[in-house]
């Protein structure tokens, strides 16, 4: 069974490009929406709007809230997640195809998004 969230939530998320190299993904919901268990590959997330989101994977859950203008890292990871807030989630995710060189501890460790800017 497929674990692409343009498969596993195709009214969450839409395939805006793809190449060789790259996929770039929309995302939207609303206060209350859940996404299925799917997986990124190591991707950047660029937040449009203001969100709270829980994402779980493997027994762990964790809170993210993100302002606007956000740009983030995305380990490649396999979660599934819920709007808690009471704002819709708007963002973008810009996929690597390429495989990132191996990381200590092996990959899926974080759950959620780290590092970042806003701009």
């Amino acid at each position: 069974m497929s674990k692409d969230p343009a498969v596993t939530n195709p009214e969450l998320y839409k395939v805006i490009f793809e190449n060789d190299r790259v996929r770039v993904l929309e995302y939207r919901d609303r206060p209350g929406d859940r996404t299925v268990a799917h997986q990124h590959p190591d991707s950047v997330m660029y937040t449009l709007s203001f969100f709270r989101r829980k994402l779980s994977a493997g027994g762990r859950e964790v809170a993210v809230e993100l302002p606007a203008g956000q740009v983030r890292w995305l380990d490649a990871q396999e979660h599934s997640g819920e709007n808690i807030g009471d704002t819709e989630t708007h963002s973008i995710f810009i996929e690597l195809k390429e495989p990132g060189p191996a990381k200590e501890g092996g990959a899926g460790d974080l759950l959620g998004p780290s590092g970042g800017s806003s701009r």
